[in-house]
């Protein structure tokens, strides 16, 4: 079993930042895959950002057409966190973020975190 947590959501003006954090815990195999994924109401979930880790050659990374150029997806250094820097926020943005993870002991969601952009 894998946990995920995430942190880091809440109410912010449009253009405005915001900084999501996402632990995770348990049975984490070295080499994984976690990212960001979004659902706003009556909307599909969608992805926003997901980094692999454990990987010698780069980190590869990828951004959901949203979130080109204004967001940041990042792994901290123990490769259990990752971070999304969410800069330029508009209210389309808002959404409840989930956390998700890839592990050789299958795929796992966070809770969901909420964001609210304000105009």
């Amino acid at each position: 079993q894998v946990q995920l947590v995430e942190s880091g959501g809440g109410l912010v003006q449009a253009g405005g930042s915001l900084r999501l954090s996402c632990v995770a815990s348990g049975n984490i195999s070295s080499i994984n895959t976690m990212g960001w994924y979004r659902q706003a109401p009556g909307k599909q979930r969608e992805l926003v950002a997901s980094i692999v880790n454990g990987v010698t050659r780069g980190t590869p990374v990828s951004y959901g057409d949203s979130a080109k150029g204004r967001f940041t997806i990042s792994r901290d250094n123990n490769k259990d966190t990752i971070s999304l820097q969410m800069n330029r926020l508009i209210p389309e943005d808002t959404a409840t973020y989930y956390c998700r993870g890839i592990f050789a002991a299958g795929t796992y969601w966070g809770q969901g975190t909420q964001v609210t952009v304000s105009t």
